[in-house]
């Protein structure tokens, strides 16, 4: 396979990143990248994969999925790859015309597809308008979708959680409400209360943290939540301080092949410019923090938020430099 596409230049949302022990690659995922550059995707009803050997150089865009009669033809938001039971399987944001916005699940036994819908709807609330649903394994080794209530339908936006059948085709609970946009005490009250990109993460010392994103006086802002229990039911307590501040959200961790943790989220929040930032993290007991940012990309693509008056006006030539 052939890696023509730098970190640079992916143009994506939501990035999610897919550390595959299997084939010892890293994949990501979108219903597409650089339509101006990558003509021959489709433009609806599909999603598309990008590999990497290094997180550096990136492959062409690979089709994965293509609706055939799946029911929804609309958004396909977020999608994030998760590997269960052997199996690979995407969750991700869908929607009908006249429709609720939700989430489903598709599954395949290779992280390039093909895949298709695991069960026959969504697994989100019937009547609720969700998005950005994520997997949660608990303790007793049994699965969760944790997703975001969407403040367009509720004002003050939830995270909330679902159990799921072993095979993620279906809820077998009902939902719990785990925190609210508002409980963050560094979110901007106006337009919205926003509930974005939701990610658990257990830390060494084996307590659980949740990420999430939301706005801030600066701008799309991402911050974190502790459970006080270690279990995804909480109680969840807000961290102070933001994360990242400087326009980026929707965030994700994980592991390097060579154990290092690190984290991805897009800069910044405008349609069309989104890029993805690579940072390397340390872990303080539950306590997370940034390193360093890795790819670059948060050098000249300041459009927005309190970064904008800092960016370069020039491209930047250095090489990304990742944690060896």
């Amino acid at each position: 396979m052939k890696y023509p596409l730098h970190i640079r230049d992916i143009i994506q949302s939501d990035p999610f990143i897919l550390a595959d022990p299997v084939t010892k690659k890293y994949y990501t995922y979108a219903a597409r990248f650089n339509p101006d550059r990558f003509k021959q995707q489709k433009a609806k009803g599909v999603f598309h994969a990008l590999v990497s050997e290094d997180l550096i150089n990136w492959s062409e865009p690979v089709q994965v999925f293509e609706k055939g009669d799946f029911w929804s033809d609309l958004d396909y938001w977020a999608p994030e790859c998760h590997i269960w039971n052997d199996k690979y399987y995407i969750f991700s944001t869908f929607r009908a015309s006249g429709k609720y916005r939700v989430c489903q699940c598709l599954v395949a036994d290779d992280p390039l597809g093909p895949f298709a819908p695991a069960g026959k709807g969504p697994v989100t609330p019937k009547g609720w308008q969700c998005l950005d649903g994520s997997l949660y394994i608990d303790r007793k080794n049994k699965p969760w979708m944790v997703f975001c209530h969407e403040w367009m339908q509720v004002y003050d936006g939830q995270i909330a959680i679902v159990p799921l059948s072993d095979d993620l085709s279906e809820s077998i609970g009902e939902p719990t409400i785990l925190f609210r946009a508002s409980d963050a005490p560094w979110r901007h009250t106006e337009p919205s209360y926003v509930t974005d990109g939701c990610f658990t993460h257990r830390c060494k010392d084996g307590s659980l943290i949740m990420l999430w994103s939301s706005f801030s006086e600066f701008g799309y802002t991402t911050g974190y939540a502790k459970s006080l229990s270690g279990e995804i039911t909480g109680p969840w307590e807000q961290v102070k301080d933001p994360l990242y501040a400087l326009d980026g959200g929707h965030p994700m961790l994980f592991y390097t092949f060579d154990g290092k943790l690190m984290m991805s989220l897009h800069s910044p929040n405008v349609h069309g410019k989104k890029r993805i930032l690579l940072f390397e993290m340390e872990e303080k007991g539950s306590d997370l923090q940034i390193i360093n940012e890795c790819t670059g990309n948060w050098f000249e693509k300041r459009d927005d938020g309190r970064g904008s008056m800092y960016k370069f006006k020039e491209d930047c030539t250095e090489d990304p430099c990742f944690p060896k």
